[in-house]
């Protein structure tokens, strides 16, 4: 396992997930946020990372949370940390904003998007995406392709729920 890098290079980059498969952890999961194009994007996923984000007086973070489908070739999706269903949406700034712009192709896996609600729900792709430019903001990569690979993997149930995986950690 390799495990995040607890020491960024610029506030905004870059942020980490621990991800465990059941009481086996995969390892870090490293994200550069593209804040100097999406800078609302990114600074809203990275606060729901850190925690610092809190509703009320308690911290609400994607710590804990778990990946709520996963799509063979496609789409990792998480980050929902109001319910874990990806039903609901939360912003650090309230509800659902809009997105920022579309300049950034979903040329290559491994990149993280909004949805077009954005919130703190986000996917991350397993292949190209070109069929999402123009309709999904794209704010950030993971540099540890290895472990998307693994989530990929994973044992699904139903609608791609997949069976017993989870953040450990949402560090900067």
């Amino acid at each position: 396992m390799i495990p995040c890098n607890a020491s960024p290079t610029t506030p905004q980059d870059p942020s980490c997930f621990d991800v465990s498969i059941g009481s086996q952890e995969v390892g870090g999961m490293k994200i550069k946020f593209f804040a100097d194009i999406v800078p609302k994007m990114a600074k809203n996923f990275r606060q729901f990372c850190t925690g610092e984000f809190r509703k009320g007086l308690v911290p609400t973070g994607y710590k804990g949370s778990t990946f709520h489908r996963v799509i063979m070739d496609f789409t990792i999706q998480h980050g929902n940390s109001v319910n874990g269903g990806g039903t609901r949406v939360a912003s650090v700034g309230g509800g659902a904003f809009a997105g920022e712009n579309f300049k950034l192709r979903h040329s290559a896996p491994d990149l993280l998007r909004g949805p077009s609600t954005n919130g703190s729900q986000i996917f991350t792709t397993c292949s190209k995406c070109h069929w999402l430019d123009g309709k999904h903001v794209q704010f950030g990569k993971t540099h540890r392709p290895l472990v998307m690979r693994e989530i990929e993997k994973i044992s699904r149930g139903p609608n791609n729920k997949p069976k017993g995986l989870l953040v450990q950690g949402g560090e900067v």
